[in-house]
């Protein structure tokens, strides 16, 4: 984290003092596959590996990371290069998926929108069938600590956070970034690391409930996400055709569940 030269103003005590303070940064990821550049996320530069995995997963280029034969990481150039199995078709994955060479920004993910009725006619949305269930009060408490465990939240204020959180609270995966689907495709592709299992997880996170988040989700077979923020109503749209429990404004010892209540128990 870059530390930069601030003017730190009290309007109550009429006073300027010239100190420094941390930011958080963000730099380009430049993610080629099979020697061709399919996407540049603009992300903190950090397990830029899991990004990048965490990203193709999510965006339904792959179903399992046992799918990939070789990553090679060269940060000094801001590359993540992937190359799959023999077997694996990637021209048609990708035509399946969105415009092939994008850029993700920090802000709101991709610039290419894809309204939720065209994305039905488009893709097969996979339903998640799992039997999950997590206590109310439980979900309430990860939620709340994700800023108190989130040590680049703490001390820039300029980043979201994800995780993800076994039924009983372990945390499994946390990560932090400028943009809030980076952070997503992080802890997905921490998880993946594993060649594990999404289904008896759900997913924290401070950003709001969108469509394109809920949709990474379902292509991994998340079962809930549950946030500090507001869904919108396309995040809603998603979550009850895909069968995922969204749960929105979860502050103090409140919470709005938007879909598939059954999951939540209180």
């Amino acid at each position: 984290m870059p530390r930069i030269k601030i003017w730190k103003v009290d309007i109550s005590a009429g006073d300027a003092q010239h100190t420094t303070d941390l930011v958080a940064e963000e730099k380009p990821l430049h993610v080629f596959l099979n020697n061709t550049h399919f996407v540049t996320i603009l992300c903190s530069p950090s397990l830029l590996e899991e990004l990048a995995v965490g990203h193709i997963l999510s965006e339904g280029i792959i179903k399992k990371r046992n799918e990939i034969h070789n990553i090679r990481l060269e940060e000094d150039k801001h590359l993540c290069r992937i190359q799959f199995k023999p077997s694996i078709n990637l021209k048609k994955k990708i035509e399946l998926a969105k415009p092939f060479s994008r850029l993700i920004t920090s802000s709101c993910g991709s610039s290419v929108y894809w309204p939720f009725p065209r994305l039905i006619d488009r893709l097969k949305l996979p339903r998640v069938g799992s039997c999950l269930t997590v206590d109310a009060s439980l979900i309430s408490d990860c939620v709340k600590n994700l800023n108190a465990v989130a040590e680049t939240y703490r001390r820039t204020g300029g980043v979201h956070v994800a995780a993800l959180y076994e039924d009983n609270g372990d945390l499994v995966a946390l990560a932090e970034d400028v943009g809030r689907h980076n952070a997503v495709d992080k802890v997905i592709g921490m998880r993946a690391s594993e060649n594990a299992d999404f289904g008896d997880l759900f997913l924290a996170l401070s950003g709001r409930l969108t469509g394109d988040i809920v949709l990474k989700a379902a292509r991994i077979g998340l079962p809930m996400i549950a946030s500090h923020a507001t869904a919108i109503k396309s995040g809603i749209e998603v979550a009850e055709h895909c069968k995922i429990t969204l749960i929105g404004f979860v502050r103090g010892r409140r919470m709005n569940i938007y879909t598939c209540p059954e999951r939540v128990t209180y």
